[in-house]
């Protein structure tokens, strides 16, 4: 894994990011259209630069790229940080769940704990497949050190017996047998990041441990599920190019996709692209009333056709009734 540390080239503060957020990147050179991915920040809120830390996916070109080309200085263009998944301020329990790569945004987490110097109870569980693939542990230790009431518990599921012992990790999967086992306080906050099939196993297995399932927090840097009204549920391929002639219009990237397709006249609005190239979309109404495709827009600039019975916040877009006028980023 790769750690990234981005600063304003003018020297100037960054804008201030909160535990848990993440941000997105254009990619210049790591391919044509530029790739744009979103990453979690892994350090603490405040700090002089942003860190993100990037796994290398063999066949990920944006992942590749950063592991293999970026070097100091090189210029990236970074939308402003973003995202729900942000520690609460609460006294309560913290339960910050995750696994592989996973552990990016709860860091962050853990890294604000730290710093506020906080007396909450705070549980990191984190699952790996072994010391080779645990990242960050020697930083997640000395901070859980730092903590007066840090519990840690790290699960190995591929590690020989020796490999657990010296990382004091406990062999095997984390399951709700694993959990129960630690008795983890049923009035905490859970904050989950892993694959999707981790996170739907440890948010059933916190709440049948009595967590109140509205305390249970998740992030997904997948595609979100769709929401289609009167259309039953169909496989789909993964996300591609439309067919037919590419457009020549302005870029849209959908950054949870990882596509980046030209615009055309062809297509009536950002959704019936969306649906080209199937992506998941989120819909009810079709024409700007409902605001069901309320999506994130993380650059650029849209129009309405038809104008919209109300426009959305800042930073939001309905693609159900929207076209770009400029090069866009949307979280889809």
């Amino acid at each position: 894994m790769l750690s990234v540390h981005l600063a304003d080239p003018d020297e100037g503060p960054l804008p201030y990011a909160r535990a848990g957020q993440y941000l997105t990147l254009r990619i210049s050179g790591a391919g044509e259209p530029a790739p744009a991915r979103s990453y979690s920040l892994s350090s603490a809120p405040g700090a002089a630069t942003y860190r993100i830390s990037v796994k290398h996916e063999p066949l990920g070109v944006a992942s590749t790229y950063l592991h293999r080309k970026l070097r100091a200085g090189a210029m990236l263009e970074v939308a402003a940080a973003r995202g729900a998944f942000v520690l609460d301020d609460a006294t309560t329990p913290v339960l910050l769940v995750s696994a592989g790569i996973g552990l990016t945004p709860v860091l962050s987490m853990l890294h604000q704990l730290a710093d506020e110097d906080s007396e909450r109870q705070v549980w990191w569980i984190h699952a790996a497949r072994g010391p080779q693939e645990h990242v960050l542990g020697g930083e997640v230790k000395s901070l859980l050190a730092s903590l007066p009431n840090g519990h840690g518990h790290v699960f190995y599921s591929s590690a020989t017996e020796q490999e657990c012992l010296r990382a004091h990790a406990t062999s095997g999967r984390l399951t709700e047998d694993g959990l129960a086992r630690l008795d983890v306080p049923g009035d905490a906050s859970a904050y989950l990041c892993g694959p999707t099939p981790f996170m739907a196993d440890m948010r059933n297995a916190l709440t049948t441990l009595g967590v109140d399932p509205l305390r249970v927090h998740t992030e997904l840097f997948t595609q979100l599920p769709s929401l289609n009204p009167g259309l039953s549920k169909q496989a789909h391929r993964s996300p591609h190019q439309p067919a037919g002639p590419p457009g020549t219009g302005p870029l849209l990237t959908f950054a949870r996709s990882g596509l980046s397709t030209h615009w055309s006249r062809a297509w009536a609005n950002v959704l019936d692209l969306a649906d080209a190239c199937d992506i998941n979309t989120r819909w009810s109404c079709r024409t700007g009333v409902c605001h069901t495709c309320t999506t994130p827009l993380l650059s650029g600039t849209v129009s309405y056709q038809p104008a919209p019975l109300e426009p959305p916040p800042d930073g939001e877009a309905l693609i159900c009734c929207a076209r770009p006028d400029t090069d866009v980023v949307l979280d889809m």
